[in-house]
């Protein structure tokens, strides 16, 4: 057993501005009270399917997700923080989700008002699966918040309909999801009821991918119709992505076998996600395997500096190894939380640093970026760039939005964004034998129970700014444990104390990128860790054309970003002196931060009579200001880099 509550300054800010600003946002658009956002509907159509209003389906085929990841959302702040009245709104709509279920345990609001004849027709395009995977994983999360199973049962009888109609077994569909999520949840249920047949059925979902033509078989038994055009197509997914749609779904092979990600970026870190933790709990060496190489492959060919995948808009996908355009980048705010998941479950099986490094990066950079700090407008994607005008007028860009949005018709981010801060405890330590291993330095206090004995301590740390980290053990009686510290990658150094007493750092075993720290502790030992978060100018792989002549600006976990309200606009213009220092300056604006300054030299050019002149370019020595990544646009509207041209 393990209990962490979170007393970090800074993520107390987003868990109270999630709790108290973005989930009865969300709670009003999903009741359709938000007059700037596109009504939802989600609430409404369950109470139609429950026979408590009249009316027809609205929405999206997955429009169900969205209320369930609320209610996750809404079981993660409960576990931490009592709520009555975000108790009681949820357990009203939990209410009309038991109504709205079917005696057989089919749950799906768009089949049972709208094409009650096509249920288990169209598994590639319609989401069945990957809605009732999301409401698993908020029956957990709810019940853990609140002791109440009413859900829970909702969501067992869900899955019990599932497991009677798919399956290897005669009689049953050889089907799979189009939109992976059901694994995940059918796994989450698993770990909480222990039922069997749910790790069976999600294993079943995951080695049956690739391996038969159900996809094919399905597109000509419903006439080649696609749910999305209403109409006969050549192929599903055909008219708006350039990939074949075996890629894009991450069928084109069984899934033991598949060894780069491609195709739809939140699909494939789902199933990645899902894999990774059926091998561990089926203790299945083969298919951990292959996780570790399409993380590999993710981390180390296709990720953006900032923690995001699936660089582009079409599919929202992957491309190939090194394709990483700053300009057009796509990269779902859902896919990096997708890809934290990923790691967080790689890490838990085999700590290594670098796992913990990825959900460093993505969380505090692209998370935190898709989320204003009013909690009420939203980035769907992150650009490495942005030029307003341009985003705006470029059909190639027009999916990069220059200002947050207030909501989307597809609004998959937002909820995603909240039960992912919401979550945030459960991505810091993890408990093996006897030791402690701390992944992420977030102001905390752990209990928890050791096999030498009970431990409660807490951590101290002003994370992201600073890199002191303080643990205090507040019970422990001649205990002996160890504690697994990450060095991440961006620590030029650290300096180790325990008591008082400076300690030397060979004196200790580092294992996978963790400072193991063996020792017998009392109650009110003190052990800190001093990590230089210096800043620093970072360079891309030179396969990574886009970002040749260019240099990012790093600070501990942190990328920073020029922005035009700082520096005045035309930002291509300038080029970095990355051979002097970067000035660091604590802002006291935005909830405080650290900026960074540097030289650098504006080459600019002149308003021309011609759209093209002979070259006459003029020097500006400046002084630009840079500022982190997860903050731009919560001031103004303007232009954004992160890569910098260098002298």
């Amino acid at each position: 057993m393990r209990d962490t509550s979170i007393k970090s300054v800074f993520w107390r800010r987003y868990l109270d501005l999630v709790k108290d600003c973005l989930i009865p946002y969300q709670w009003g658009v999903l009741t359709d009270q938000i007059v700037c956002a596109e009504p939802s509907h989600a609430v409404r159509n369950f109470k139609i399917a429950a026979g408590a209003a009249d009316g027809e389906f609205s929405g999206f085929v997955f429009q169900d997700s969205d209320l369930y990841k609320w209610l996750e959302a809404v079981g993660n702040v409960l576990q931490y923080q009592k709520d009555l009245d975000l108790e009681s709104k949820a357990d009203e709509i939990i209410g009309y989700i038991e109504k709205a279920q079917q005696p057989d345990g089919y749950l799906n609001t768009y089949f049972q008002l709208k094409e009650p004849e096509k249920k288990w027709t169209n598994l590639l395009e319609c989401h069945e699966l990957y809605c009732a995977g999301h409401l698993m994983e908020a029956a957990v999360a709810y019940a853990k918040g609140t002791g109440k199973t009413a859900l829970l049962q909702t969501a067992c009888r869900l899955a019990d309909c599932i497991d009677r109609v798919f399956g290897r077994e005669e009689g049953k569909k050889h089907g799979y999801p189009g939109h992976q999520e059901i694994e995940l949840g059918l796994i989450r249920l698993y770990e909480w009821t222990e039922e069997p047949r749910y790790l069976k059925l999600a294993s079943y979902f995951l080695d049956e991918r690739g391996r038969n033509s159900y996809f094919e078989e399905e597109f000509e038994e419903r006439g080649r119709i696609s749910h999305w055009t209403g109409g006969p197509v050549e192929e599903p997914n055909r008219y708006y992505n350039q990939y074949p749609y075996s890629c894009y779904n991450q069928f084109h092979a069984p899934v033991r076998s598949q060894k780069e990600a491609v195709g739809h970026a939140v699909r494939a870190v789902y199933m990645y996600t899902a894999m990774a933790k059926a091998a561990v709990l089926c203790n299945d060496e083969e298919l951990f395997g292959a996780c570790r190489e399409l993380w590999n492959n993710i981390v180390e060919k296709q990720m953006y500096i900032n923690g995001s995948i699936g660089a582009t808009p079409s599919g929202e996908a992957f491309t190939r190894a090194y394709d990483l355009p700053n300009d057009t980048n796509y990269s779902e705010t859902c896919a990096s939380v997708g890809l934290i998941r990923f790691s967080m479950e790689m890490l838990k099986a085999e700590p290594e640093s670098r796992y913990a490094d990825v959900i460093e990066k993505a969380l505090y950079n692209t998370v935190l970026a898709g989320m204003s700090l009013d909690g009420r407008h939203f980035f769907y994607v992150n650009p490495m760039e942005a030029v307003p005008e341009i985003c705006d007028a470029s059909p190639e860009r027009n999916h990069i939005k220059t200002v947050r949005q207030e909501w989307y018709s597809c609004a998959c981010c937002p909820p995603n964004i909240a039960r992912t801060v919401t979550d945030v405890q459960n991505l810091i330590y993890s408990v093996s034998g006897r030791r402690i291993y701390i992944h992420q330095y977030i102001g905390s206090e752990l209990e928890t129970e050791l096999e030498t004995g009970r431990v409660n301590l807490t951590l101290e740390s002003d994370f992201p700014w600073k890199g002191n980290v303080k643990i205090q053990f507040r019970e422990a009686e001649d205990l002996c444990a160890e504690l697994g510290f990450r060095i991440p990658a961006w620590s030029a150094g650290c300096t180790l104390t325990i008591n008082g007493e400076r300690k030397s750092l060979k004196d200790f075993v580092t294992e996978k990128g963790y400072l193991i720290v063996k020792h017998v502790w009392k109650k009110g030992d003190i052990l800190e860790l001093e990590m230089g978060m210096e800043p620093r100018f970072m360079q891309a792989d030179e396969r990574i054309y886009y970002n040749a002549g260019k240099a990012a600006i790093v600070r501990g976990p942190l990328v920073y970003c020029l922005e035009e309200i700082d520096n005045g606009p035309h930002l291509h213009e300038y080029r970095a002196d990355v051979e002097r220092s970067l000035q660091e300056k604590w802002e006291e604006d935005l909830g405080g931060y650290y900026s960074l300054s540097f030289s650098a030299v504006r080459y600019c050019g002149r308003v021309q009579k011609e759209l093209y002149e002979t070259a006459e370019v003029h020097k500006e020595y400046t002084q630009l200001k840079a500022v982190p990544y997860f903050l731009w646009n919560n001031r103004r509207q303007g232009e954004m880099i992160t890569w910098i041209n260098i002298m």
